[in-house]
């Protein structure tokens, strides 16, 4: 009768969902959601860049890519190195590096070799690198006052996906460190 308690019993850490088998809970039920969750968050990620790159076309601005606009509204108003962008996670190294360079070379940042460290390069954006900034948070902007008046996307339900996708990144964050 114990066995049969402690088997009903979800372990400590883990969700309340799910079958559990002894020590372990049974990841099939969770299998088809999280594969579900993985695509939508791919699909989502290019259809972010598909809308910024249309909202750039409107606007006749063709000579950056969304990628690279992307960028220019991370970097915002701070004083950045490559390596600082790559850490906070928004980009892998060869392509912020390549960007970069073609960023700069299109007028949209200012970089500088460091005093202390001359291999260190620190960018910011130049008035027109904040003219690109400018127009994504708008287009942003726009976009949040729209999901707000949208019933079904409305406030109560963004924050609730945000908490869901913090926690898988949390998850996979910590993934990366135990495997190294």
């Amino acid at each position: 009768m114990a066995k049969a308690a402690q088997a009903a019993k979800p372990m400590a850490g883990v969700g309340s969902g799910g079958a559990v088998r002894g020590d372990a809970v049974d990841a099939a039920p969770y299998q088809e959601s999280y594969l579900d969750l993985l695509s939508k968050v791919e699909r989502l990620h290019r259809l972010l860049l598909d809308v910024v790159k249309d909202e750039f076309e409107r606007l006749g601005l063709l000579d950056i890519n969304a990628v690279q606009a992307l960028l220019l509204f991370n970097i915002g108003d701070a004083e950045v190195t490559a390596g600082e962008l790559k850490t906070r996670g928004y980009y892998q190294g060869s392509n912020v590096s390549y960007n970069l360079k073609k960023l700069v070379e299109a007028g949209y940042l200012h970089h500088e070799r460091s005093e202390v460290d001359r291999r260190s390069v620190r960018i910011r954006l130049t008035d027109r690198g904040r003219f690109i900034h400018d127009t994504v948070s708008e287009l942003f902007s726009r976009h949040a006052r729209a999901l707000a008046d949208d019933a079904m996307a409305g406030q109560a339900r963004l924050p609730d996906a945000n908490d869901t996708l913090q926690r898988i990144e949390r998850f996979w964050m910590d993934h990366i460190r135990y495997i190294y």
